[in-house]
């Protein structure tokens, strides 16, 4: 088995902790050679900031190609090419273009004003600059917003008519999820690259949690496997197992990219990557 190329998710520290643990994911992660690394947004544009710092140093003293998330909430088109604009300037090329989670205590997405209205908007406007490699989200199990059975295909042909390069999946527990999916896109005529995200089950009732929130479908024997590994104390070693054998049928499946959500704890990511046959490439250097 040839091992696939990998990339990674971080998210921004809010705290002196969290940037310890941020650093330590990176340097733990980085030397098995990542395709690129992205750096998410909070909620409502919460880590906007912390973004960007974290953006701009994993970049400059990390090396590491670094794809950051930009989405449409609160702020208006001016303000968020501004951003963009900022990242090129730093050097960064790639975005991760997404509409993003509505603030806190708002149920549902409501685009300012002067904003943008949706992903599509705001990856047309991005690509109209030509500075940028444009990734984009997909979901191959329904969206909770989705209105119909081909909603989600529907967008994401959108988003790659609009300017995407490439799109991330949300993340499944099946190989099959995903299987499907790439073939309702080919039938779509979406033919641009399609990478699935995978979470190494870290804390299965935070993921449980998470995954009833964005929609990601929990089958009954992932649900029944991991309460009884907690039972046993032996979590870890079934979430490394599950990990690989679900990243292993998606490599038999033809999958050459596997996008890892660390939720900046990088060791199971690690462990599953070796599990893989991939093996680090280069001694990090330390920040400047």
């Amino acid at each position: 088995m040839t091992p696939p190329r990998l990339s990674f998710e971080f998210f921004p520290p809010k705290s002196l902790d969290g940037s310890f643990r941020l650093w330590d994911t990176v340097r733990t992660l980085a030397p098995l050679g990542p395709q690129f690394v992205s750096v998410t947004y909070g909620a409502g544009g919460t880590t906007r900031d912390l973004t960007h710092d974290a953006v701009g140093a994993i970049h400059t003293h990390y090396g590491l190609n670094v794809a950051a998330h930009l989405t449409c909430v609160d702020a208006s088109r001016a303000e968020t090419l501004e951003i963009a604009d900022r990242y090129a300037e730093a050097g960064v090329t790639e975005i991760v273009a997404l509409r993003g989670d509505p603030p806190k205590g708002q149920g549902r997405f409501t685009a300012q004003p002067d904003g943008f209205a949706d992903s599509c908007e705001l990856v047309e406007a991005l690509a109209a600059t030509g500075k940028f490699h444009l990734r984009v989200g997909a979901y191959p199990d329904p969206h909770p917003e989705a209105g119909h059975d081909t909603a989600d295909i529907d967008w994401l042909k959108r988003k790659f008519d609009a300017g995407a390069d490439s799109a991330i999946t949300q993340f499944f527990f099946e190989a099959d999820t995903f299987f499907r999916f790439r073939d309702a896109c080919a039938k779509a005529g979406i033919d641009a690259p399609v990478i699935p995200g995978i979470l190494p089950v870290e804390n299965w009732a935070g993921v449980r949690k998470f995954a009833q929130s964005c929609g990601a479908h929990i089958p009954r024997w992932v649900s029944d496997a991991f309460d009884t590994a907690a039972r046993d104390d032996r979590h870890d070693l079934l979430a490394v197992a599950m990990c690989t054998e679900l990243c292993s049928d998606l490599i038999a499946g033809g999958v050459e990219d596997l996008h890892f959500y660390t939720l900046n704890k990088p060791h199971l990511t690690r462990d599953v990557a070796h599990a893989l046959g991939v093996q680090p490439q280069a001694v990090l250097r330390d920040v400047a």
